[in-house]
Protein backbone atom coordinates (compact mmCIF):
# COMPACT_ATOMS: atom_id res chain seq x y z
CA UNK A 1 0.00 0.00 0.00
CA UNK A 2 0.97 3.82 -0.36
CA UNK A 3 2.09 5.46 2.71
CA UNK A 4 3.10 8.87 3.13
CA UNK A 5 3.86 9.79 6.87
CA UNK A 6 4.49 13.63 7.79
CA UNK A 7 6.72 14.95 10.51
CA UNK A 8 7.85 17.65 12.19
CA UNK A 9 5.29 20.08 13.03
CA UNK A 10 4.97 22.11 16.29
CA UNK A 11 4.34 25.54 17.77
CA UNK A 12 6.97 27.85 17.21
CA UNK A 13 7.15 32.08 17.63
CA UNK A 14 6.64 34.17 14.36
CA UNK A 15 9.88 34.76 12.44
CA UNK A 16 10.96 30.97 13.50
CA UNK A 17 11.70 27.98 11.56
CA UNK A 18 10.74 24.35 11.26
CA UNK A 19 11.68 21.28 8.76
CA UNK A 20 8.50 18.83 7.84
CA UNK A 21 9.39 15.48 6.35
CA UNK A 22 7.59 13.56 4.87
CA UNK A 23 8.26 9.43 4.16
CA UNK A 24 7.00 7.42 1.40
CA UNK A 25 6.67 4.12 0.81
CA UNK A 26 4.50 2.07 -1.76
CA UNK A 27 5.65 3.98 -4.46
CA UNK A 28 8.85 4.21 -6.70
CA UNK A 29 9.79 7.46 -5.02
CA UNK A 30 12.58 8.75 -7.53
CA UNK A 31 9.56 8.59 -10.85
CA UNK A 32 6.98 10.96 -8.67
CA UNK A 33 6.09 14.42 -8.46
CA UNK A 34 5.61 15.62 -4.79
CA UNK A 35 4.09 18.57 -2.99
CA UNK A 36 3.04 19.83 0.44
CA UNK A 37 -0.57 21.53 0.74
CA UNK A 38 -1.84 22.72 3.95
CA UNK A 39 -6.05 24.29 5.39
CA UNK A 40 -6.23 26.50 7.94
CA UNK A 41 -9.37 26.44 10.23
CA UNK A 42 -12.17 27.49 7.99
CA UNK A 43 -10.37 27.66 4.49
CA UNK A 44 -9.82 25.35 1.69
CA UNK A 45 -6.85 22.92 1.23
CA UNK A 46 -3.96 25.40 -0.96
CA UNK A 47 -1.48 24.07 -2.85
CA UNK A 48 2.28 25.45 -0.55
CA UNK A 49 4.75 24.18 -3.00
CA UNK A 50 5.58 21.27 -5.61
CA UNK A 51 8.94 19.03 -6.70
CA UNK A 52 8.59 17.36 -10.04
CA UNK A 53 10.46 13.71 -10.70
CA UNK A 54 13.66 15.99 -11.91
CA UNK A 55 13.79 18.94 -9.08
CA UNK A 56 11.55 21.29 -10.40
CA UNK A 57 10.55 23.55 -8.25
CA UNK A 58 6.68 25.64 -7.37
CA UNK A 59 5.62 27.91 -4.69
CA UNK A 60 2.82 29.57 -3.48
CA UNK A 61 3.45 33.51 -3.99
CA UNK A 62 2.52 33.58 0.27
CA UNK A 63 5.56 31.68 0.46
CA UNK A 64 8.06 31.91 -1.87
CA UNK A 65 11.24 33.41 -0.57
CA UNK A 66 10.63 32.10 3.20
CA UNK A 67 9.60 28.25 2.40
CA UNK A 68 11.75 25.60 0.26
CA UNK A 69 10.83 21.90 -0.88
CA UNK A 70 13.63 19.55 -1.38
CA UNK A 71 14.11 15.52 -2.03
CA UNK A 72 15.97 13.21 -0.92
CA UNK A 73 15.37 10.01 -2.96
CA UNK A 74 18.07 8.31 -1.42
CA UNK A 75 15.19 8.22 1.56
CA UNK A 76 12.34 8.39 -0.13
CA UNK A 77 12.09 11.95 1.79
CA UNK A 78 10.31 15.28 0.65
CA UNK A 79 11.21 18.16 3.10
CA UNK A 80 9.61 21.25 3.33
CA UNK A 81 12.14 24.24 4.61
CA UNK A 82 9.95 27.13 6.05
CA UNK A 83 11.78 29.67 7.52
CA UNK A 84 10.44 33.37 8.43
CA UNK A 85 6.96 31.77 9.80
CA UNK A 86 3.88 33.68 9.87
CA UNK A 87 0.81 33.41 12.35
CA UNK A 88 -1.19 33.41 8.93
CA UNK A 89 1.21 30.19 7.87
CA UNK A 90 -0.51 28.48 10.90
CA UNK A 91 -2.17 25.40 9.06
CA UNK A 92 -2.50 21.39 8.71
CA UNK A 93 0.63 20.70 6.34
CA UNK A 94 -0.68 17.73 4.26
CA UNK A 95 2.29 16.00 1.80
CA UNK A 96 0.63 14.09 -1.74
CA UNK A 97 2.08 12.49 -4.79
CA UNK A 98 0.46 14.09 -7.81
CA UNK A 99 2.37 12.48 -10.90
CA UNK A 100 0.23 13.13 -13.88
CA UNK A 101 -2.18 10.30 -15.11
CA UNK A 102 -1.57 8.45 -11.68
CA UNK A 103 -4.35 8.62 -8.35
CA UNK A 104 -2.88 11.45 -5.43
CA UNK A 105 -2.26 10.23 -2.37
CA UNK A 106 -2.27 12.16 0.83
CA UNK A 107 -0.35 11.73 4.31
CA UNK A 108 -2.46 12.22 7.23
CA UNK A 109 -0.90 15.85 8.37
CA UNK A 110 0.76 17.67 10.56
CA UNK A 111 0.28 20.35 12.53
CA UNK A 112 2.10 24.19 12.08
CA UNK A 113 1.04 26.57 14.78
CA UNK A 114 2.67 29.81 14.59
CA UNK A 115 2.27 32.43 17.23
CA UNK A 116 2.34 36.03 17.19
Amino acid sequence: QVQLVESGGGLVQAGGSLRLSCAASGIIFSLNNMGWHRQAPGKQRELVAHITSSGITNYADSVKGRFTISRDNAKNTVYLQMNSLKPEDTAVYYCNRNTPGHREYWGQGTQVTVSA
